[in-house]
């Protein structure tokens, strides 16, 4: 079978005419039916290029054409490594930390930084100096061991924005070049051993991009991905067995986008060929998660929640 891909247009670079001689920054991601579960991988991989000096993609062979679908982006920054997934790792995402911890060894030496991406996160060009100016402002401040970037969760479609406490709204995306840090959990962080990281909080956000599919394929992707948590085998034959379609209306707090994308994803965004309206007017919430929920937007602080990290610098 032919499998013809279109080239995708990388942003341009808009950093400074004059680059920082002394600092090198490798961007990095792992992989894995990026066509089966349709990610955004391209527009996740091309919205760092402009701020990366190499870009390491770790490939599993998969069941798709996604090692074509890497190949297709027009960057020579850009190094193909190759790894087989364990599927038996079923506890918590945990084959996705061993993924990313793999993809780390082959990191350059000289690397100063690592800029760890999610084949369904993408970066807006307009934080590019940001991002780049701060992993220069701490490259020699060693107590900071990685940058901490807040998060927009988009659901369901691009206009809507999940909001509530149980979606992350931070988590660190640039760590130091060091083996000792290492992929936490299911790597939505990272932690040197089982020591939270040292991180400097960056006004930058991170367009998350995974709960944007239409229904029949946020179910399929649902159910593609369920091996990589659900451990007992019958629970999930169950959600195997289950309906075809993800019902987007079992939301507690959603809020309308008022934004703009990042400029690598206007054709995604173009070419969306489903419709939903939500009725975002009801927070469903319990009254204690509804009073941490307002305290949160009047303090912009949020309470009691799981912290990966140790921020030192603001």
């Amino acid at each position: 079978m032919l499998f013809l891909i279109k080239k995708q247009p990388v942003p341009e670079n808009n950093l400074p005419e004059t680059p920082y001689k002394f600092m090198k920054i490798t961007g990095l991601t792992i992989i894995r039916n990026a066509i089966k579960n349709d990610y955004p991988v391209v527009e996740s991989i091309s919205s760092i290029l402009p701020v990366v000096d190499e870009m390491i993609v770790s490939v599993d062979k998969g069941e798709d054409e996604t090692l074509q679908l890497i190949q297709s982006i027009p960057s020579d920054k850009i190094r193909i490594v190759f790894s087989e997934w364990d599927m038996s790792l079923r506890q918590g995402g945990q084959v996705l930390a061993v993924e990313t911890n793999k993809a780390l060894q082959h990191v350059s030496p000289d690397s100063d930084w690592v800029f760890y991406i999610q084949a369904d996160e993408v970066v807006h060009e307009k934080y590019h100096n940001m991002i780049h100016e701060a992993a220069e402002k701490y490259k020699d401040d060693k107590k900071v061991e990685g940058l901490l970037f807040k998060y927009l969760h988009f659901y369901g479609t691009y206009d809507y924005v999940a909001d509530s406490r149980k979606w992350y709204n931070c988590e660190t995306r640039i760590i130091r070049n060091d083996r000792n840090i290492t992929a936490y959990r299911d790597a939505q962080g990272f932690r040197r051993g089982e020591e939270k990281i040292n991180v400097a909080a960056i006004d930058a956000y991170v367009y998350h991009y995974g709960w944007v599919k239409s229904p029949h394929q946020m179910k399929q992707k649902q159910k593609n991905v369920s091996r990589y948590w659900v451990e007992d085998g019958e629970a999930l034959s169950a959600y195997l067995s289950s309906g075809d379609f993800f019902d987007f209306s079992e939301f507690d707090s959603l809020d309308k986008f008022k934004g703009t994308h990042p400029a690598v994803m206007l054709n995604r965004i173009k070419n969306q060929n489903w419709k939903l309206d939500l009725d975002i007017s009801k927070k469903k919430m319990s009254f204690k998660n509804k009073t941490l929920y307002l305290f949160e937007k009047l303090t912009g602080k949020r309470l009691f929640t799981f912290i990966n990290h140790r921020i030192i610098r603001k």
